[in-house]
């Protein structure tokens, strides 16, 4: 069970075991006007987390631990609402992306030895293969194009994100100290990411001109964030999702607060992780089921991260 071992890479060390946090993918309409609603397509009590869209916005792929063992990936088919568990492995899969080919989806995956390493799948979940060989530990991805990657990578000393050319095998560090969001703004193609510290800013990485620019300040205590297909920047407080051009004058777009009588607002809180559709018409978002009491959330927020990448909201982590 190393997948539920807390990867201390900052560190060099490893921690006792854990159950992963439960955390659900839900899944909400952009379109049609009215009050939103949204279902909670993983429907499991274990670990659910890091949805991703397949290019024609008909399936998502998300990350699930559903025996107590490890993670492996899973797809929901929208308008069949059907779900189909894609790998079956031994080691633990996680934040699954189609690839710019269209024919695989990369993944983190944990190997028996502990060691995260990018891999990819065919799209039945087939064939896994390597990407790169020699770049551990990766705890986050996103492709640029069809033979570049930005990768976080893990330290000592920190954390830092890394562009990694599939034709070498090789990656150059781009810049040290930054949180687990990894983005590519559809509009620019521009690498999006936060740095850490004292004070955080927005960054992008121009691959054109290999050039950092500096934007806004990401939403205060949130890590993750989502790109819109004309894009505008969406983070999350709590139920509520804000919007901003680049962390400039965050604004409410929409409150998820629910009592959860009603099947199409199920409760919830602690909305983390979000991703719009290419075609912009569906919102996936992860969250913590709501309806625990206070000692749970305490319980939860004291509990390990299944995935690798550190403990829950200490970035950088996984969530």
């Amino acid at each position: 069970m190393r997948h539920l071992i807390l990867v201390l890479a900052l560190a060099g060390m490893a921690a006792p075991q854990q159950q992963p946090p439960p955390t659900e993918v839900y899944l909400m309409s952009m379109q049609g006007g009215g009050a939103p609603t949204w279902i909670n397509i993983s429907n499991s009590p274990g670990y659910d987390n890091q949805p991703s869209f397949l290019p024609d916005s008909s399936a998502l792929l998300f990350s699930s631990n559903r025996d107590g063992k490890q993670t492996d990936i899973y797809r929901y088919d929208i308008d069949a609402k059907k779900l189909t568990q894609l790998t079956k492995t031994s080691e633990a899969e996680y934040s699954p992306l189609v690839t710019p080919d269209r024919k695989t989806f990369s993944v983190i995956r944990v190997e028996a030895d502990g060691a995260q390493r990018l891999w990819r799948f065919d799209m039945d979940g087939s064939n896994p293969r390597l990407v790169l060989e020699n770049i551990k530990p990766v705890g986050y991805h996103a492709w640029i194009d069809a033979t570049h990657l930005a990768l976080f990578v893990l330290g000592p000393p920190a954390s830092t994100l890394q562009i990694a050319d599939t034709t070498t095998g090789k990656a150059e560090v781009i810049e040290q100290g930054i949180g687990r969001s990894i983005l590519i703004n559809p509009k620019t193609g521009n690498v999006t990411y936060m740095t850490t510290g004292a004070t955080r800013t927005l960054k992008q990485w121009n691959p054109r001109t290999r050039e950092v620019t500096s934007g806004g300040s990401p939403l205060e205590n949130s890590q993750d964030a989502a790109w819109t297909s004309d894009s505008t920047l969406l983070m999350a407080s709590g139920t509520s999702v804000l919007a901003s051009t680049l962390g400039l004058d965050w604004k409410p777009v929409m409150d998820l607060a629910s009592d959860g009588t009603n099947p199409q607002k199920p409760a919830i809180k602690s909305i983390t992780r979000m991703t719009v559709s290419p075609n912009g018409r569906w919102l996936a978002f992860v969250a913590e089921p709501g309806g625990a009491s206070e000692v749970e959330r305490a319980t939860t927020r004291e509990r390990t991260r299944s995935e690798p990448g550190g403990v829950q909201g200490a970035p950088p982590t996984k969530k």
